[in-house]
């Protein structure tokens, strides 16, 4: 029988652990797609090159937050953790119901749907066999993930291993057969809205520096490592996503680097007709790297989220014998199939198939989309990183952000902003969204004999990492 997830989660994550799973879920396929499209938008290639380096400098911002309260709140959950206990069970409920309804099933099945579909590229395969190929990534993984958490960990670094191996070889022949004249192309003009498209698009690819707060219970030496790990891993993606960019520019040039079939073109420098080839196995590992990346930590959130609101009871529940979250992990991977049926039924409908502008189309719908939502959250957040310093005030903070309180001012600055943008961008999908938020209400006020969400109070203790069981200011 499973049974609740205090008494089964354990510390089983070193630090190259939680590392790993930062960088697996940030470099997913967005490397392969958003430079191009950046390229294509902005005025010239040392300002495209400039926006990557801003979105690392906001990654690094909101990772050097979320390493003060993932060290000083170990309890695994992430952004579900600090609202709940900064304004209420109501904000962290909501922040749960987004991440169940839509953001991370809708995630993990567009990339459970690339692994189809670049599949089908490798191995010629139909309809039914591409779709068949997505569902099985996600069965499996999951699979992966409910038999242990050792496999899943080791999974994810061999994916992460292989995934910065292949992003080696592309710098390495973009490089080797580049010229550094072609860092200084002819600018071709750029779109009117490039900087909130661009910047959009870019922030959605360094997504997941996060990740690893939602796995805080399960890191040993989790006050020390989860700082560590969301530093490191943040750092590690802005240098690869810099040299990488550069490297595109080096290989072909300003205008060269806008096609959507760049990546290959680079690789294909070197390896010739096996360049597309590589290119399509890289983005299936990427994927599938992402996937299981995500399929680990999501899984926290909605045991965290289960946990504490009593509707949603059975997502709390572990397996005493694999000591995983098995009833959220069911879960997430059904409310992914839907997904991914959904997606395969509109690609067949609209008579979309592999090009890759379709592929490029699909994402970008998809990232516009949630990305108010997306926003809100991280702008929450941030406040309640203001709130918690002084409701919390003599709690000890084994990490403490430099530059108090500018960083995460910045932080919320820049969240508020990518909300107003994105809501001013597409504004018809960001009230989409924003309507199955507040469908979620309708779950929060259920009668009470359904719903007892508990007293924000519980969410300071926890287990395995050094604290003790007690109330505030337990060290």
């Amino acid at each position: 029988m499973d049974q609740p997830r205090d008494t089964a989660a354990e510390p089983q994550l070193g630090l190259w652990d939680a590392v790993s799973i930062i960088v697996g879920i940030i470099i997913g396929v967005g490397i392969f797609e958003v430079p191009a499209q950046v390229f294509a938008a902005v005025p010239g290639p040392w300002i495209a090159l400039g926006l990557w380096a801003l979105g690392s400098v906001f990654a690094l911002l909101g990772a050097m937050c979320f390493a003060e309260l993932a060290s000083t709140y170990p309890r695994s959950g992430g952004e579900y953790v600090y609202l709940t206990h900064a304004f209420g069970p109501i904000a962290g409920f909501l922040f749960g119901w987004a991440q169940l309804a839509v953001i991370r099933p809708g995630n993990i099945a567009a990339l459970a749907y690339l692994v189809g579909l670049y599949g089908a590229k490798l191995w010629g395969l139909d309809a039914w066999e591409t779709f068949g190929l997505a569902v099985a990534s996600v069965v499996a993984l999951t699979i992966v993930n409910v038999l242990d958490v050792t496999l899943g960990k080791d999974t994810q670094n061999l994916l992460t291993a292989a995934k910065l191996m292949g992003l080696a070889a592309i710098v390495v022949v973009g490089f080797a057969y580049g010229k550094p004249a072609n860092l200084f192309d002819t600018p071709a003009g750029g779109e009117p809205d490039w900087f909130a498209e661009s910047m959009l698009l870019i922030l959605w690819t360094y997504d997941g520096w996060n990740e690893a707060a939602y796995i805080v219970a399960e890191v040993k030496n989790a006050r020390r490592n989860l700082p560590l790990a969301l530093i490191l891993g943040t750092s590690l993606v802005t240098a690869i996503y810099l040299v990488i960019n550069v490297a595109f520019l080096s290989a072909l040039g300003f205008t060269g680097a806008q096609g959507a079939a760049m990546p290959a073109q680079v690789l294909g420098l070197g390896w010739g007709a096996l360049g597309a080839t590589g290119i399509n196995v890289l983005i299936i590992i990427s994927a599938l790297g992402a996937i299981n990346g995500m399929i680990f930590t999501t899984a926290r959130i909605y045991s965290e989220f289960g946990a504490d609101h009593r509707f949603f009871e059975p997502l709390s529940r572990w397996s005493p014998h694999w000591r995983t979250p098995v009833c959220a992990l069911l879960t997430q991977a059904v409310l992914t199939l839907g997904f991914l049926v959904g997606i395969s039924a509109w690609v067949s409908l609209t008579a979309r198939r592999s090009a890759p502008e379709t592929i490029n189309n699909g994402f970008n719908e998809l990232i516009y989309m949630t990305a108010a939502v997306f926003w809100l959250f991280f702008l929450l957040t941030g406040v309640a990183f203001f709130v918690l310093r002084r409701k919390d005030a003599d709690r000890p903070r084994p990490f403490r952000v430099p530059g108090y309180p500018a960083v995460p001012l910045v932080f919320c600055v820049c969240c508020a902003y990518m909300v107003y943008r994105a809501i001013l961008f597409r504004p018809g999908e960001s009230l989409i969204a924003l309507g199955i938020l507040l469908l979620g209400l309708v779950f929060y006020f259920l009668p009470k004999k359904a719903q007892h969400p508990r007293d924000s109070d519980h969410l300071i203790p926890r287990f395995g990492n050094s604290v003790k069981s007690s109330s505030f200011g337990d060290e």
